[in-house]
């Protein structure tokens, strides 16, 4: 009677970390370049009372034997990396990527960093770098001067000078890949670190055999589907109630039990 109590307790726990997850996914339903999670669960040990196939006498075997679960537990919270919406901002520094690729970041301690949020601005050197200040490499530097910035889906940036009818070209945005994103450890701030799961980040230029190409003056919006998420929570929260079910349940018969003798 005990074990169902504990096998309870385990998914009221699987639960609670799935709504967790599913609560996460919907409070950044309007963060750009975010990407939703998904849980990933287990049945934990079993424990063989009776061995399938073994001998029942008279030259006869078992055919299927008895085997209690001991519950559940989380195996992964696993990144989804699908495409999220576009959304048309009109502004030449937002950038949206459509198809694999991630923009690299430079840190303040010099690490690299990658993101798929593409709302870049200008410092006051002019250079382009996230919302938290953070330097997109390779470094772009727009002059004080410049009348116009356009950014090519090859990721060519070129300006428009007074005085220059012909547009001058200062640097090229490049994107980044790797073998397994979902490997990727995420820090906040929209942004990915890569790990031994990920594999080693692989360079490239906008547009080329396993990259996507960049979209200027879009945003590449959360790949959160809100009534997939709902569903998904309606779920949860029945299988947890579910659970607390089984528990009570099974006190109910040790009360029962115990009042056997009376």
């Amino acid at each position: 009677m005990m074990r169902s109590l504990y096998i309870s307790a385990t998914g009221m726990e699987a639960q609670q970390l799935n709504i967790d997850i599913i609560s996460n996914n919907l409070a950044n339903v309007n963060t750009a370049g975010f990407k939703k999670s998904r849980g990933d669960f287990q049945d934990l040990l079993y424990q063989t009372m009776r061995m399938a196939g073994a001998p029942s006498g008279s030259g006869t075997q078992v055919p299927a034997g008895i085997q209690m679960g001991s519950g559940v537990r989380p195996a992964s919270v696993q990144r989804i990396f699908t495409q999220g919406d576009f959304q048309n901002t009109q502004n030449s520094l937002d950038l949206a990527i459509e198809g694999d690729g991630f923009f690299q970041i430079v840190m303040p301690d010099g690490t690299a960093a990658y993101t798929r949020a593409g709302s870049f601005k200008k410092d006051s050197s002019g250079r382009v770098v996230t919302s938290d200040g953070f330097t997109v490499e390779p470094s772009i530097t727009i002059p004080a001067d410049a009348l116009n910035v356009t950014i090519s889906a090859n990721g060519t940036v070129s300006i428009l000078q007074a005085g220059n009818p012909v547009p001058t070209e200062i640097g090229t945005i490049q994107l980044t890949r790797f073998s397994n994103p979902s490997g990727l450890n995420s820090i906040g701030r929209n942004l990915f670190l890569p790990t031994a799961a990920s594999g080693e980040a692989i360079a490239g230029t906008p547009g080329e055999t396993g990259f996507g190409t960049i979209a200027q003056g879009f945003i590449e919006a959360s790949n959160v589907n809100i009534a997939e998420e709902l569903v998904n929570m309606i779920i949860g929260q029945r299988a947890y109630e579910i659970n607390s079910k089984a528990i009570q349940t099974a006190d109910e018969m040790m009360r029962t039990a115990n009042e056997v003798k009376r």
